[in-house]
């Protein structure tokens, strides 16, 4: 009989992708998803249907009755669950706390005390947020520079780029190695990074292969329409559908590594696949920096969008300007390299929202959430 994966936050975005991948490739699946209304709307719980020959359970991550059954017989755990919203992380602090930090503890704690649950495998989904702004190359000092999360006084300054930790000097953003400094600049990183160090140090412990998968920013068809507090092509695609303008942060120049959803399940498929039996944290992305501006410009062209991008000078406290990534171990770990380009892959992603319902536009809502606790501006 083919083994028996757990996927945690199996229901979501990523996790419907992954699914249907693993059933393809002939594994037996069990999906773990609470139906959160911030990311699935409100209608989830009586509306959501797994794919044929997937078993479900409706519960929390955070429940040790729930993982508890989700766990039996288990032979690989993908454990995406989490909550995920950079700027709702500063206010929300328990509950990102909770779902990321406390739930990964339950889970090995289940594991650990439990001589029954054969699972041998386990995979974790966590985020370039760990590197806050990751790597950087500094002409004058003539070597790789981490500088410093960006202080709420420089944002306000509208001083955009990071600086040289030592000379003060400009810095070019260069790809970001798994063995470069981390330094959170968000709750959310914060509790990513804890993730994953419970991971490590448990499954080593344990004995379990393990993979620590860092995902860039991801995109694709069947992301979250609803959620306000991530997955910025979402936001953008329901205000170009509303006829509304695109408000971009900052000067509209800071980069992140867009990978699309098929290249990130293709990653994790091969971590379940080929079992990382020492344990290996790799990067998941594209490893292109593209501009936030340009790649609204491109979403707002395939739309046919009525109002152009324009850059508004706002921004969030715990946002980074650059990060991509070095995809070096991915390849030689995993044999798989993203092969999807960002206009393809756009074309896709608008191509499915055009089926979508539209939803309400909650950009302003989160934004003035943010403002009212001094997290933007």
């Amino acid at each position: 009989m083919s083994q028996l994966v757990l996927v945690t936050g199996g229901a979501g975005f990523i996790g419907t992708h992954l699914v249907r991948k693993l059933l393809s490739a002939g594994l037996r699946v069990r999906i773990l998803d609470n139906l959160s209304p911030q990311v699935h709307g409100a209608h989830a719980t009586s509306h959501y249907v797994p794919p044929p020959g997937a078993e479900f359970i409706l519960g929390d991550v955070t429940s040790r009755v729930v993982v508890e059954r989700a766990v039996d017989q288990v032979e690989t755990i993908v454990h995406l669950a989490a909550e995920t919203g950079t700027g709702q992380s500063m206010y929300e602090i328990d509950r990102y706390y909770r779902t990321n930090v406390q739930a990964t503890a339950l889970i090995f704690d289940l594991l650990r005390n439990n001589d029954c649950i054969p699972v041998s495998n386990f995979i974790l989904a966590s985020s370039r947020s760990v590197y806050g702004e990751g790597a950087y190359y500094c002409d004058a000092c003539a070597g790789r520079c981490f500088p410093l999360p960006r202080k709420q006084a420089q944002l306000e300054r509208r001083d955009w780029e990071p600086l040289c930790n030592d000379c003060g000097g400009a810095l070019e953003p260069i790809p970001t190695r798994e063995d470069d400094k981390l330094q959170p600049s968000s709750i959310y990183a914060a509790t990513k990074l804890a993730q994953e160090e419970l991971a490590r140090v448990a499954a080593s412990a344990q004995g379990l292969a393990h993979s620590i998968l860092r995902f860039q920013n991801v995109y694709g068809e069947g992301q979250s329409l609803a959620n306000p507090y991530t997955g910025i092509l979402s936001i953008f695609s329901t205000r170009i559908r509303l006829g509304l303008s695109l408000p971009i942060f900052e000067d509209g120049a800071e980069t992140r590594d867009f990978v699309h959803v098929d290249d990130v399940t293709d990653a994790v498929l091969a971590s379940v696949m080929n079992p990382a039996t020492e344990g290996v944290t790799a990067n998941v992305g594209s490893g292109q920096a593209t501009s936030i501006m340009r790649v609204a410009t491109l979403l707002a062209q395939i739309m046919e969008a009525t109002q152009p991008p324009h850059v508004s000078g706002a921004y969030r406290v715990g946002d980074i300007r650059h990060n991509f990534a070095d995809l070096g171990r991915l390849q030689a770990n995993f044999g798989v390299t993203p092969c999807i380009p960002l206009e393809e892959g756009l074309i896709r992603f608008a191509d499915w929202v055009a089926t979508q319902p539209i939803p309400e536009d909650q950009l302003d809502k989160a934004n003035e959430e943010l403002r009212k606790r001094k997290l933007a501006g």
